[in-house]
């Protein structure tokens, strides 16, 4: 399996929008909590983080092209299942559901970084020290706001075994410990 150091250097090749590396680095740290919530793969499930978008620059962000593009540059360097994760966090380009707790647990934490992204930004200090998860779980009921961010799959999360107030907490504490990474 491709390193960290390999796939960061993928990441900085192919994504030049510091804000995108910078919700893969968000997206890497949720997947790393989840798996460690979980008892998985914590390595396997972080790297799934930081390279499900490794495309979307690539595909202009199409929903058709998004994710399998992805499987195009990563077969071979990740595994299998690692691979399937990322081509079905957009599930709009294979035309199937989510199926798997993998391609669940993907789905839900990159999206949530979105919602806890936006959160953040409307705190005045813009830090996320200063986000409850609570004020998460509130948002998420707010359609208007961040109104781009699927919040049904922000609730597969529920699928794996997180309620959703737990999810939120669980993935704000992460985003916290690379606050740093995230000028946030």
């Amino acid at each position: 399996m491709i390193s960290r150091e390999e796939a960061i250097q993928l990441l900085e090749d192919c994504i030049k929008s510091e804000n995108m590396r910078k919700h893969c680095l968000a997206s890497e740290a949720v997947l790393r909590a989840v798996a460690r919530r979980l008892g998985r793969n914590e390595e396997e499930w972080g790297l799934a983080g930081l390279l499900h978008d490794i495309d979307v620059e690539i595909t202009n962000a199409d929903p058709f092209t998004h994710g399998p593009y992805a499987e195009k540059l990563l077969k071979g360097k990740v595994s299998d299942e690692m691979l399937d994760a990322i081509v079905m966090h957009n599930e709009v380009a294979t035309g199937k559901e989510r199926t798997t707790e993998f391609q669940h647990a993907l789905a839900a934490g990159e999206t949530i970084t979105g919602l806890i992204t936006a959160t953040t930004l409307v705190y005045p200090d813009k830090k996320l020290a200063s986000v409850q998860a609570k004020s998460v779980t509130k948002r998420m009921k707010q359609k208007a706001f961040a109104a781009s961010v699927k919040r049904e799959n922000i609730l597969e999360c529920e699928q794996i075994g997180i309620p959703i107030h737990e999810f939120a907490e669980l993935s704000v504490n992460a985003m916290r410990d690379v606050s740093d990474n995230l000028g946030l």
